[in-house]
C-alpha cells in the first residue's frame, strides 16, 4: 500500500486534494502523469475524500510543478511546496 500526505483543502469554492509526488514525476510522459493523476482520484474517491486531485511535484529551479484543471492554474500558480507543507492535512492510503 502507498501512502501519500495530502492538504484537502476548499479554496474558491472548489474541494482540493494536493498530492505533493515525488521530483521523479516531472521525468513522466503525459500519458503517465495522467494515469497516475487519475489512479490517485480513484483512490482519493474510495477513501470518501471530496474534491479534485492535483498532484505536485518539484520542478526544479525553485518551481512547483503541478497538474490541474486550466481553471485552477493561476491559483496553483502563486502557491510553492513550502505552501503545501503548510497545509498538509491528510494520509492518503492506496492500494
Amino acid at each position: 500500500m502507498a501512502q501519500f500526505r495530502i492538504a484537502h483543502i476548499r479554496e474558491q469554492g472548489q474541494d482540493m486534494i494536493i498530492v505533493p509526488l515525488e521530483d521523479s514525476f516531472r521525468y513522466k510522459s503525459n500519458r503517465e502523469q495522467n494515469e497516475i493523476r487519475a489512479a490517485l482520484q480513484m483512490c482519493a474517491r474510495g477513501a470518501g475524500l471530496a474534491g479534485t486531485v492535483v498532484p505536485v511535484w518539484d520542478a526544479g529551479g525553485g518551481r512547483m510543478g503541478f497538474l490541474a484543471p486550466q481553471l485552477w492554474q493561476p491559483f496553483f500558480s502563486g502557491l510553492d511546496l513550502a505552501w503545501v507543507a503548510a497545509n498538509i492535512n491528510k494520509t492518503l492510503t492506496c492500494d
